[in-house]
C-alpha cells in the first residue's frame, strides 16, 4: 500500500475550493485525486492548482472508485450524517465538515457504523491541529494564569446581504449556533478540559435559523460567555481570566484568514507576552493528521466523542433558549 493516501472531495463548495481542496493538496501524505460534482464548470478552479484531478458526476460514482481512500465532505450540514454513513459504507475514511451533525444522538450512530467498518471518521475541526490552542492549554493546565475563572468567546459576521447563503435556511441545518458556536463552545472544552453545566441563552431569529444568540455557563469553576451573530460585523477573540492573569486569543478560529495566529498573556506583572504563529495552516495540518492516524493507527486528535460533546451543548443551549 502506497504511503500516500488518495482523497476525494465530494462537492464543488466555496469552502472546498477556497481552503480544503488546496490543503489536501498540499499535505505532505496527500494526494487530491478526484472532486464530485454535477456542474462540470465548478471543477476549473480546483484544477488550476490540480490539473490530473479526476471529476466525476455524482457523489455516488466518487465513492465507488476504488482509487480513493478517504473522503472529505463539505456538503450543507442537513446532509453530513447521511453522506458520512455511505462513504463509510463504501470503504471509505471520512473526514466532515462541522458540525458533522445537528443533533448528539446522531452521531451515536456515527460512532457505531464506523466502529463497525473499522474506518477513520472525524469532524474537520480544525483549530485543535493549531499549535496555538496546544499552548493555551498548557498555559491554563501549569497554571501560568492561576485558577481559572472566567472564559469569554465571540464570533460574529454578517451574511444578512446573501439570502441564498446555506446559513440563512432552516432546511439545510443553518444557523448561527451550527455554523460558529462550534467554535467557543468546543474551543473552551479543549482549553479547560471540562464540559458545561448550569447553560442559559437568549437567542434572536430570523425565518427559522438562530442569527443571534447569548450563552451562558460555567465550566469547572469558570464562568463562561459566547456572542455568536451572523448579523454583525466580522470579529473574533477568546479570552480567558485567571486569578493571576489573563490570555488573549486574537484570531482564535480563522488565523492566516481573519488575522495572524497571536497568543497574549499576563501573569503576576505588567509584561505582556506574545507568541505567534504566522506560517502554520491548520487545514493542511489537519489533513497530514488524518493522514498520519490512517497509516500508523495513532489517534485522531478530535474524535467523533469529541464533536459529540460540542453537539451535546449546543443541544443544550437551543433547549435552555426554548
Amino acid at each position: 500500500m502506497s504511503e500516500t493516501v488518495n482523497w476525494g472531495v465530494l462537492g464543488a463548495a466555496d469552502f472546498a475550493r477556497e481552503h480544503m481542496a488546496p490543503a489536501i493538496h498540499m499535505a505532505r501524505g496527500a494526494r487530491l485525486a478526484a472532486l464530485a460534482t454535477s456542474h462540470p464548470d465548478k471543477a476549473g478552479p480546483f484544477r488550476a492548482f490540480c490539473p490530473d484531478l479526476r471529476v466525476h458526476d455524482s457523489y455516488a460514482a466518487l465513492l465507488a472508485d476504488p482509487a480513493i481512500e478517504a473522503v472529505y465532505i463539505p456538503l450543507p450540514n442537513s446532509l453530513h450524517v447521511e453522506w458520512t454513513e455511505k462513504a463509510l459504507d463504501a470503504g471509505k475514511h471520512v473526514l466532515c465538515e462541522k458540525p458533522i451533525a445537528l443533533r448528539a444522538g446522531d452521531i451515536d450512530r456515527l460512532i457505531a457504523r464506523r466502529d463497525a467498518t473499522g474506518l477513520l471518521a472525524a469532524e474537520a475541526y480544525m483549530i485543535v491541529h493549531h499549535p496555538q490552542w496546544a499552548r493555551i492549554r498548557k498555559l491554563i493546565e501549569t497554571g501560568a494564569i492561576g485558577d481559572l475563572q472566567h472564559v469569554n468567546g465571540v464570533f460574529t459576521y454578517d451574511n444578512s446581504d446573501d439570502p441564498d447563503n446555506i446559513r440563512n435556511h432552516r432546511d439545510t441545518g443553518g444557523g448561527g449556533i451550527p455554523d460558529i458556536g462550534v467554535y467557543p463552545f468546543g474551543a473552551t472544552r479543549l482549553a479547560t478540559g471540562h464540559e458545561p453545566e448550569d447553560i442559559s441563552a437568549r437567542i434572536a431569529w430570523e425565518n427559522g435559523v438562530d442569527v443571534r444568540a447569548e450563552v451562558n455557563a460555567r465550566f469547572g469553576e469558570a464562568s463562561f460567555f459566547a456572542l455568536l451573530s451572523m448579523r454583525m460585523q466580522r470579529y473574533q477573540e477568546m479570552t480567558f481570566q485567571g486569578t493571576a492573569g489573563h490570555i488573549r486569543v486574537t484570531a482564535p478560529f480563522n488565523p492566516g484568514v481573519y488575522g495572524e495566529a497571536r497568543v497574549e498573556w499576563r501573569s503576576g506583572s505588567d509584561l505582556t507576552r506574545v507568541e505567534h504563529w504566522p506560517r502554520d495552516n491548520q487545514y493542511v495540518t489537519q489533513v497530514e493528521n488524518f493522514c498520519h492516524s490512517i497509516r500508523s493507527g495513532a489517534p485522531f486528535p478530535w474524535r467523533l466523542e469529541d464533536a459529540r460533546g460540542t453537539q451535546m451543548m449546543i443541544d443544550r443551549v437551543f433547549a435552555a433558549a426554548g
